[in-house]
């Protein structure tokens, strides 16, 4: 047998041995990380959650959002450039302080119009807190358990409690007259943990004991049924999913750190699998070093001119029909001669960000606002077309005009 084949046999037995017994003799730990994520299986996730809304809320469809509201909900609006007008109900389940000011008014727009904001958190942004005059206090929890009641007597047997909490949330300040106590804790009606908040011609329904939704908690004896008792509330309606995802560029911020890698290497058996893989085309590289082919002709490159050059580019775009990978880079382009230009930070292409771009360019405002409000628009979206990218040179064309 050839020498270069037995010794990547003997290696391979070696790590595939090494990783068997590594993966036995590991101990197993739980991750109890309070991710809240829909995707995850781990006990602080919600994919179990966010898999049975679609039955909690027959015949309506579930849509989750991977871009902040301010983004997402601008653009789906009557004065936006969506593909739909969003209305129903919005639910966020922990996570809530990635949001902003610009977030928490947008969402507040979309509840005022009608529709509905649920949100279960720990703690809101200030703003939020402010607008609805509340105040949020923690408590530290009794035997490390929260105990979860409803006040409508229908729903009373649904109540339910949340072990694993050393402290828990209660509303200090809310307004009696007008704010409707829907819930509360540890047996205490003073300590108000669920609201229904009128507000224009829309309701926001604010909940403090996010760990209820958790898949830990929906799948534990008949905690679900808390879930049902929270849920009962917000109408039959589109349903808006504040992914734990979030799709940002790097005007907006980081995506999502994970790779779609990493929950492979997180087990045992795959992460030794992957090593292995790459130390096996390591080793057949390093075998296989020797000079074997034929020498290769050298080529004589083709001239490359400016115009020819561009002409090329300009084909290869025009044959691939690439409009996504276009439209990324004339943006791109765009906010930094902005930024070059003018010495605007493009983080955050809001209406503060449009009215400094009209004053220090001398430029319309209204062409400044639908230019900037059309490239919002074309992040929100995943699939591109001819016609978008023509929008987007004509509204770029205009601002220079």
């Amino acid at each position: 047998m050839n020498k270069t084949l037995v010794t990547i046999l003997v290696i391979a037995a070696t790590v595939i041995t090494i990783a068997i017994t590594l993966d036995y003799s590991s101990n197993r730990t739980v991750d109890w990380t309070e991710s809240y994520n829909e995707k995850s299986n781990k006990p602080y996730g919600v994919s179990v959650f966010y898999k049975e809304l679609p039955k909690l809320f027959e015949n309506q469809k579930l849509k989750p959002i991977y871009y902040s509201p301010y983004n997402y909900f601008y653009a789906n609006s009557e004065d936006g450039y969506g593909d739909h007008v969003a209305e129903g109900n919005y639910i966020l389940v922990g996570n809530s302080d990635y949001l902003d000011d610009a977030d928490v008014e947008e969402l507040l727009i979309f509840a005022g119009q009608g529709n509905t904001l649920f949100m279960s958190d720990y703690n809101f942004p200030e703003l939020l807190l402010d607008t609805l005059n509340l105040g949020v206090k923690v408590i530290k929890s009794q035997d490390s358990i929260v105990r979860l009641s409803f006040t409508h007597p229908d729903i009373k047997s649904k109540n339910t409690e949340i072990d694993k909490s050393d402290s828990a949330s209660y509303f200090s300040r809310f307004e009696a007259e007008n704010h409707k106590t829907l819930g509360y804790i540890n047996n205490d009606l003073n300590l108000t943990n669920f609201l229904e908040i009128p507000f224009h011609e829309g309701t926001v329904y604010l909940h403090l004991e996010p760990k209820a939704f958790t898949n830990y908690n929906i799948l534990k004896d008949d905690r679900y049924r808390y879930v049902e008792g929270v849920l009962s509330y917000l109408p039959n309606q589109t349903i808006y999913f504040d992914s734990y995802t979030k799709f940002f560029d790097s005007y907006y911020g980081d995506a999502e750190e994970k790779s779609s890698l990493s929950w492979f290497l997180q087990q045992t058996s795959f992460k030794w699998a992957w090593y292995l893989a790459l130390l096996l085309t390591l080793l057949f590289m390093i075998f296989n070093a020797k000079r074997r082919q034929r020498i290769i002709p050298i080529i004589k490159p083709l001239e490359n001119t400016t115009v020819g050059f561009v002409k090329t580019i300009s084909n290869l775009y025009y044959e691939t029909q690439d409009h996504k990978n276009l439209i990324d880079k004339k943006i791109t382009y765009f906010l930094e001669k902005i930024r070059s230009e003018y010495n605007l930070d493009t983080p955050n292409l809001n209406e503060e960000f449009i009215t400094k771009l009209s004053q220090k360019s001398g430029k319309n405002k209204e062409t400044v606002k639908k230019t900037i409000n059309f490239i919002n628009w074309l992040r929100t979206k995943n699939e591109f077309f001819e016609e978008n990218l023509l929008k987007l040179n004509k509204h770029i064309e205009e601002f220079y005009s």
